[in-house]
């Protein structure tokens, strides 16, 4: 379907993302704007606050990304939106606004899982992972391995029984005091630190599976704070070596047991360079293929929604009805391969 110009809208937490891709031209447009600042005096994200400022920030998002490619709304060929998983009040904003504005311009609405665009952002590289492969997802709120056959055919390898990964960073990074978002202040202060002072526990890598666990790691950084108060930057490195060996070890044990030779990682702390350079380390050593979203597509974002939604409705499917319908909890296999 030649020049399918589709409309992505992601807020689904605190990042309101804006994204236009074209079919032919691919990504032409995206704008994201964070509300991290209003949350940060509060030590983590506050819903009413992020759907509040979901309200102010997406119009002029849209309006400036479709001035900035040169087109209006009546170019539009269809609008793709975060359906969940979320924030419910983050969540009814976006598509509130998606679904209004596909009524008002005659044109199809797409409810799209968050995590499947999170998934799929690699694909807006030029150098693009093939089908089929493993998934990694971690961020915030996830962590989870995905055999990938195809879009919509996804199989849940593994997943976190506690906090997610990211989650485990922002806390650890609030015990040792450094604020909010701790994920990248935690990286940091790994930079200075001593990976042989400590030594994390690696929790369930000793018994098979996939599945992951990293609230223990969390309970180990406070206790060892508490004993060395002035060790903070040895302790977020032996962390962030923690982490890092426990995805990586699940990661190979999940490609021998698919037999895949391509590894897709993405999601907020994909962006961590430690965590990337030892991935490669083992793609390296195994003969696997890694590919990664480039930084900024790392954190939620319009565009990834705008590539996934694209997806979907330039091979047909779309809402049957304008209902506002989302799904704060929302597996990926529920969803369906395109066509």
């Amino acid at each position: 379907m030649l020049d399918f110009i589709t409309l992505g809208i992601e807020s689904s937490c605190d990042e309101t993302g804006v994204g236009l891709y074209h079919s032919e031209l691919g990504l032409i447009g995206h704008q994201l704007f964070s509300s991290v600042e209003i949350h940060s005096e509060y030590g983590g994200v506050v819903p009413e606050l992020a759907s509040r400022d979901h309200i102010q920030r997406v119009l002029p998002l849209i309006k400036t990304v479709l001035t900035n490619a040169k087109l209006t709304l009546q170019d539009l060929s269809g609008i793709a939106y975060t359906a969940g998983p979320g924030l419910a009040g983050a969540l009814l904003v976006g598509s509130a606004l998606a679904k209004s504005l596909a009524w008002s311009l005659g044109v199809p609405s797409l409810a799209v899982h968050h995590m499947e665009g999170h998934l799929l952002a690699p694909l807006l590289e030029e150098s693009q992972p093939k089908f089929p492969f493993v998934a990694l997802l971690v961020s915030g709120g996830h962590t989870m391995l995905i055999d990938v056959k195809a879009i919509g055919q996804y199989k849940i390898l593994g997943k976190s029984l506690d906090d997610a990964v990211g989650e485990a960073f922002d806390k650890t990074a609030k015990i040792l005091g450094l604020g909010y978002p701790g994920g990248p202040a935690l990286e940091k202060l790994a930079k200075q630190g001593d990976t042989n002072t400590f030594k994390f526990p690696l929790p369930m890598v000793d018994r098979p599976g996939l599945d992951f666990s990293f609230s223990g790691l969390k309970t180990f950084a406070r206790n060892t704070f508490t004993k060395h108060p002035n060790k903070k930057s040895d302790i977020a490195k032996s962390f962030e070596v923690a982490t890092t060996q426990i995805l990586m070890i699940k990661c190979r044990r999940a490609l021998e047991k698919t037999g895949r030779i391509t590894l897709v990682v993405a999601g907020g702390v994909s962006a961590n360079l430690s965590l990337r350079n030892e991935l490669n380390k083992m793609g390296r050593k195994v003969g696997v293929n890694i590919f990664y979203p480039r930084q900024e597509f790392c954190t939620d974002n319009g565009a990834m929604i705008a590539l996934a939604g694209h997806f979907r409705l330039s091979h047909g499917e779309y809402d049957t009805n304008y209902e506002i319908n989302i799904k704060p909890r929302w597996s990926l296999e529920e969803l369906t391969q395109i066509k």
